[in-house]
């Protein structure tokens, strides 16, 4: 088992840089929300099972590198480093969600101002007939 190995340490600095990123620059507050911990076990749940699938040592889709991971696999051998991958890619995923969303719904900077006695809202008009009538004389 080496601590330093590629996958753990990769896994590591993503996992930090996520949380980071959340915490430091853009402050959605998801870490608090049950929203947030009800997609983990979700995403959780899908990748024990595919994971699962995927890695099993006694017929294995994907393969690793011994020597870039940790070697510790649970359960049904998948290796715990991909859970860290997991984590950072599904909140990043919502962190950015969550900021595209908020931007898309901030008020218009054009009026900053109630409209005062010489600045009226504009009147709409309506005709006393259709475009398509025309009348009768």
């Amino acid at each position: 088992m080496n601590p330093w190995a590629l996958y753990p340490v990769a896994t590591l600095i993503t996992m930090i840089a996520v949380i980071l990123i959340e915490l430091l620059w853009l402050k959605t507050g998801i870490f608090r929300t049950a929203q947030y911990w009800v997609a983990m076990v979700i995403m959780l749940s899908f990748q024990v099972l595919v994971d699962g699938w995927l890695t099993k040592l006694s017929n294995p889709i994907v393969i690793y590198t011994p020597e870039t991971m940790l070697g510790v696999r649970f359960p049904w051998d998948i290796p715990v480093e991909d859970f860290g991958f997991g984590f950072a890619m599904l909140t990043l995923t919502l962190l950015v969600w969550k900021v595209t969303a908020r931007r898309s719904v901030r008020p218009s900077p054009t009026r900053r101002h109630a409209p005062t006695q010489t600045e009226r809202p504009p009147q709409i008009s309506t005709p006393t007939q259709m475009p398509h009538e025309t009348t009768r004389g």
